[in-house]
């Protein structure tokens, strides 16, 4: 069994509500699904969703790397079994092409592109051999100490940069919800981080785990600083607190705080976990499947910092789709450890789904194991097709 045809497209996503932070405004994304057909029939999908901010990528670089790309190396693959399509995405080399203007491509280049294919070719091969993306998991050599699977899990809340009433609302909907771990955006130019964790305390009450997220906004000489006026509101950790640029200035800065840093745009692929953990610049990772490049190289970051007495969450990206969701599904009812999981926002954020399942978590965050062959999912190509604006064949059926 071969790939019979492989194609991509551009398909922008709209959200409910813009989306806040120190570092952007999104109101939707430019996302890139994929799809991949069999011989024997069998589809699978995939979604990538590139940030210049984060991995340097956008979407034009994704479009300029699938334009450069030789997918023969892909075609000629003989995909008897899952694990065939594992070695097959593990040894796939994207070819050098620039980045935009005024942006600076890291290691991490092209993990949008990267996820997209993975999670399609596993989906489509996974649903030929009649199994989950779970047990490609399981077989994975570096999740022998990590695979724990479980029916349920728990997402937890996301408070965004607001201003006025926003301010009371976001917390209070958290606590009506009922989530146990809540995350609030700090840093945001015009907003008073005191008064806005301050608040999101008293409403969430003292035990709700609260987490900070900086998005990049301080730098090594403030973060002392501005995390000391907060350590009273009791934050479980710190995300991102300064740019990637900064980030080998927060070896000296964790010696100064008590509260535990977390990496997300400086956590993006192998190279930055090694120097992560080789500068000790942080206690936990923040591994998103799109950001680093699908769910075989998460699975890999998380043992990385096991192995290294680090933490690790799960998180998501602003505007994910039905199918990202199923990926950290999959990711979160078989990996064990993970301190905290975010996704599964769909319905809240996106304006259309792209599945036929609702992934949205429900109360307290509770969401299900995804049982059905590949990621669990059925996408609705004709809202794909319909509504994407650039359409591209990599493998001609």
């Amino acid at each position: 069994m071969k790939i019979r045809s492989l194609t991509a497209f551009e398909v922008p996503i709209a959200l409910k509500t813009a989306i806040r932070h120190a570092s952007y405004t999104r109101r939707n994304n430019d996302t890139l699904f994929v799809r991949c057909e069999l011989t024997d029939g069998s589809v699978g999908w995939g979604e990538g969703l590139p940030r210049p901010y984060v991995t340097g990528e956008s979407i034009g670089s994704v479009w300029r790397h699938l334009q450069a790309t030789d997918f023969a190396q892909l075609a000629d693959v003989c995909l008897v079994s899952p694990a065939d399509a594992v070695r097959a995405l593990t040894d796939l080399s994207l070819p050098d092409v620039p980045a935009d203007p005024g942006i600076t491509a890291r290691e991490c280049f092209g993990n949008s592109v990267r996820c997209a294919l993975e999670l399609a070719l596993l989906d489509a091969v996974c649903q030929s051999a009649d199994c989950s993306v779970s047990e490609v998991i399981r077989e994975l050599p570096e999740a022998v100490e990590l695979f724990a699977p479980r029916e349920d899990v728990h997402y937890s809340g996301v408070i965004t940069a607001a201003t006025g009433l926003r301010q009371w609302r976001s917390p209070l909907k958290m606590k009506i919800f009922g989530f146990r771990h809540v995350k609030i955006k700090v840093g945001t130019p015009g907003i008073d981080d005191v008064i806005s964790v301050g608040r999101a305390r008293r409403i969430l009450g003292k035990t709700v785990d609260l987490r900070l997220d900086a998005n990049e906004a301080w730098n090594c000489d403030n973060v002392v600083q501005r995390i000391k006026a907060l350590v009273s509101f009791n934050p479980a950790c710190l995300e991102q607190p300064v740019p990637h640029s900064q980030v080998q200035g927060l070896a000296d800065v964790k010696s100064s705080i008590s509260t535990p840093i977390m990496l997300d745009e400086s956590l993006c692929c192998k190279e930055d976990a090694l120097r992560a953990i080789a500068a000790g610049t942080c206690d936990l990772f923040n591994l998103r499947i799109s950001k680093c490049g699908g769910i075989i190289p998460c699975v890999r970051l998380a043992a990385m910092a096991r192995q290294h007495g680090l933490g690790y969450q799960l998180g998501c990206q602003v505007g994910e789709t039905g199918i990202l969701s199923a990926a950290g599904r999959q990711f979160a009812c078989n990996i064990g450890q993970i301190r905290y999981l975010e996704g599964s926002y769909d319905r809240f954020l996106v304006r259309r789904s792209v599945t036929k399942e609702d992934l949205t978590m429900r109360y307290r965050g509770r969401a299900s194991r995804l049982t059905a062959p590949g990621l669990g999912i059925t996408v609705d190509e004709t809202i794909i097709q319909q509504t994407a604006v650039r359409k591209r064949s990599l493998i001609p059926g």
